[in-house]
């Protein structure tokens, strides 16, 4: 069984060795609660800029640079070395992002892990509670993007990839959004097509391969995933990765990106 996103009872087996990382915002945290042991890294804090240090805005579209990333985790009693469960309260978007931004620094990304599900989806079953969760303040390493093999590429990276017959270009904005502009030649993926609403969680593997299979988007292609910030694409990230997608490519600049470089778009379905 893939280890990248997990259950609930995956989660419940393992609470003693995992950290569970909750990353909605402190007042729901503190406020809704969250699930025991959890630890609070809310996600404006890792957005580019939120906890920049020293002027450091991120090296690469919306990655909040390496050192203020690894203060934040540290603060939150986290290191490197640790697996790490993520969850949000939104279907895995934002907690996914957390997990993408761990791994472009130099996390492993085998212990990276999304909660099949959301808070919502767990409070629905299992206990959660508002008492804080005690933190010791830890040491997060975090390597430099550019000094490793990541899955990152530039603009001009993307703009190959649509004329190449062995890639396919993935955006996972919504219907209007990629009727209104995408680049050329990539395929439309809202990544909520991959989420049952009702479970909150992932849907079937067979559902989720007719969808992609529909789109073109197979396992023997290089998949290239952008949307407009890179939140959107790093749900998808992480569920093909789950599947099992050999060769996974990530824009991080995005749709804002390539359009403050003057480059072309296609508009209609």
């Amino acid at each position: 069984m893939s280890e990248v996103v997990v259950p609930a009872a995956w989660v419940a087996d393992r609470r003693d060795e995992v950290t569970l990382v909750d990353v909605r915002d402190a007042w729901e945290f503190d406020g809704i609660g969250h699930v025991p042991g959890a630890v609070n890294v809310p996600f404006d804090s890792f957005r580019a800029g939120e906890h920049a240090v020293d002027g450091e805005t991120g090296e690469a579209g919306m990655l909040p640079g390496g050192e203020g990333f690894a203060d934040l985790m540290g603060e939150a009693g986290i290191t490197d070395e640790d697996h790490v469960v993520a969850y949000d309260d939104h279907h895995g978007v934002f907690a996914a992002r957390l997990l993408v931004t761990a791994e472009l620094y130099g996390h492993d990304p085998a212990k990276l892990h999304l909660l099949d599900g959301d808070f919502s989806a767990w409070q629905r079953e299992r206990e959660t509670t508002s008492e804080a969760t005690a933190v010791d303040p830890a040491t997060y390493e975090a390597t430099d993007p550019t000094a490793i093999e990541t899955p990152l590429i530039d603009a001009d990276a993307v703009a190959a990839a649509a004329d190449d017959p062995d890639a396919v270009v993935v955006d996972t904005r919504e219907d209007w959004e990629y009727e209104e502009g995408h680049i050329p030649g990539a395929v439309r993926l809202d990544w909520r097509e991959l989420v049952d609403d009702e479970t909150r969680g992932l849907k079937s593997r067979a559902e989720m391969e007719e969808v992609l299979e529909a789109r073109g988007i197979t396992p023997e292609k290089r998949i290239v995933l952008y949307c407009n910030t890179a939140r959107r694409i790093s749900h998808t990230y992480t569920v093909l990765r789950h599947l099992g997608y050999p060769d996974l490519q990530f824009y991080e600049g995005s749709l804002t990106e390539w359009e403050e470089e003057g480059r072309p778009l296609e508009t209609g379905s």
